[in-house]
């Protein structure tokens, strides 16, 4: 029994090892630099341990600026893209003809560059000496005025944003809901035919029970990787986003450590540790709410 676990323990060694010293180790730092103050980075010096780099980080108004912006992104994002994602699902697995090109359209984007997708969001939503933008045109066409999108108010600029994130975590979702239709099995949709089940019962009480898991995991991985959102406002407001007004978090914490106003890695680890506790907390509610109503 003891040569077995030493066995599995070697196995396990190379994991545990890339473990520690890539995500235990660097977690472990930036918690120890949030509680030094004054900490330079040239000297490797600071001059006192305290809570007052949380203190400024909360105070700071473009931190505040930065969670207010990722936390709609959060709130928006997250159940219209998995909603979206369910009902193109649903109907990719109805139809029988061209399935495969159907998907594979709908998969297109998630394999493009980001920043490449960004850029055509610009042009279509930016106004310009020369142009409106396409999406101008549209609007004008129902005799609305112009509405300058990328540096206008805060709530267009915030629609692009939403916009853009649901465009670009749609298809990974579509492709995940649709191999869990399709794990359904048939036994249970023929019984409810049989019964003469309405359609819109067999949805709630077989289809939507049987993909919970799916539903739930991507609830919970959206709510992670929308916390986590930056290169996608870079591709479309620019490297300045505190003056475009749509920084995040994680945005944020980058020009603490490399922007214009960086240099400062404990105000930068403070905001790193405070963006950590809220995403800990937000995953762990989905999984206490996704334990209660996921059937296995």
């Amino acid at each position: 029994m003891k040569n077995k676990n030493l066995k599995a323990f070697l196995y396990l060694l190379p994991a545990i090892l890339f473990l520690g010293v890539f995500m235990v180790y660097p977690l472990i730092d930036v918690l120890v630099y949030s509680f030094e103050e004054g900490y330079n980075s040239a000297s490797q010096s600071f001059f006192g341990v305290g809570a007052y780099n949380y203190s400024y980080v909360l105070h700071d108004t473009y931190f505040l600026q930065a969670l207010k912006n990722t936390f709609i992104i959060v709130i928006i994002t997250v159940p219209v893209s998995t909603l979206l994602a369910l009902l193109i699902s649903l109907g990719l697995s109805s139809i029988k003809p061209l399935r495969n090109l159907f998907q594979t359209v709908y998969f297109l984007p998630y394999v493009t560059n980001t920043l490449a997708v960004g850029l055509v969001f610009m042009i279509l939503f930016k106004k310009t000496a020369y142009t409106d933008g396409l999406v101008n045109l549209v609007i004008k066409a129902f005799g609305a005025g112009p509405i300058d999108f990328i540096d206008g108010p805060y709530w267009a600029k915030m629609f692009v944003m939403c916009f853009y994130t649901v465009w670009v975590v749609l298809p990974f979702k579509i492709l995940i809901l649709t191999s869990a239709l399709a794990s359904v099995k048939d036994d249970y949709y023929k019984a409810a035919k049989i019964d003469g089940t309405p359609k819109f019962r067999v949805f709630t009480k077989i289809t939507l029970p049987m993909i919970s898991p799916m539903i739930f995991y991507l609830v919970i991985t959206g709510f992670i990787g929308a916390f986590k959102a930056y290169s996608d406002e870079v591709a479309i407001f620019g490297t300045d986003l505190n003056a475009a007004g749509m920084n995040t978090v994680v945005g944020y914490i980058y020009d603490m450590l490399y922007g214009d106003s960086g240099g400062y890695p404990s105000y930068a680890s403070a905001a790193a540790i405070i963006l950590f506790l809220i995403v800990f907390t937000v995953t762990v509610i989905n999984l206490m709410i996704s334990k209660r109503k996921t059937v296995y």
